[in-house]
């Protein structure tokens, strides 16, 4: 199965910044004939604190996804928080994400089922990659439920991405990938994400970025079918998850790797 690879800023902060990550990729995906989907969120429904940066919500992130589609043809992915946003997100977008915390809400897993979309399911940071048959029997039988032509293309995704061991701390145990292999051939490695320190930064989500090319390399050894990295020009001053994205002029070394 040919990898598939979703990358993007955490959050939707300027237009600019949006062209500027969806321009390298999309140089990337014709350099190295890979597949990439486009991602950033609308709205980041949980971080850390109440003051901290959320993103532009749904109309006005939707539009500027948008317009990075008609701009660069990238396929899109957007992560969403509750049901309501399901329809609206997917008339724009590829494909719809359903975040690690909320893969267990079964009116949002189907929501999402209903656009006909591909879903892409985050593995809860307290859940076995066994545990994740259930989530995937949901979308499907929503499938089956309401006609969908998706029960044919069976899309849906699994993505690790470490689980809780202690105190602010993440730890992967790569075997979910093989295990989680058992209900779906597109599972996810989820690079960067997996080496946050949540809540360790004082109100904001901690990070290790320089162990994100191991983590995509282990991820390989074990199986994995895609890899989900989220980049930015500038992490060090982006408004959401800095610590853990990449810089965006380091992606095509990790891209290479794996390829």
């Amino acid at each position: 199965m040919k990898p598939l690879f979703i990358a993007g800023p955490c959050v939707i902060e300027t237009q600019d910044v949006l062209d500027e990550v969806a321009a390298e990729l999309l140089r990337l995906k014709n350099q190295y004939d890979v597949d990439i989907y486009f991602k950033a969120s609308f709205d980041k429904a949980n971080r850390t604190s109440i003051h901290s940066y959320r993103g532009p919500g749904l109309e006005k992130g939707l539009q500027m996804m948008s317009d990075v589609k008609s701009k660069f043809g990238l396929p899109l992915l957007t992560d969403i928080h509750e049901s309501y946003q399901a329809a609206p997100a997917g008339e724009v977008v590829d494909a719809l994400q359903i975040p690690a915390f909320l893969c267990r809400q079964t009116d949002l897993l189907v929501a999402a089922a209903r656009t006909g979309k591909p879903v892409n399911i985050k593995k809860a940071q307290f859940l076995s990659g066994l545990d994740m048959e259930y989530p995937v029997q949901k979308i499907r039988e929503t499938w089956l439920a309401v006609g969908s032509e998706q029960k044919e293309k069976d899309e849906v995704w699994l993505t690790e991405r470490g689980n809780i061991y202690g105190y602010n701390n993440l730890a992967v145990d790569f075997r979910n990938i093989s295990d989680m292999k058992r209900f779906t051939s597109r599972v996810i490695m989820d690079c960067t994400h997996s080496v946050q320190r949540p809540g360790a930064a004082g109100g904001k989500t901690g990070g290790n970025r320089e162990f994100v090319p191991a983590m995509a390399l282990a991820a390989k050894a074990f199986g994995a079918t895609g890899y989900f990295f989220e980049i930015h020009p500038d992490p060090e001053n982006a408004l959401s998850d800095g610590p853990n994205m990449l810089y965006l002029k380091d992606f095509e070394d990790v891209l290479k790797s794996l390829m």
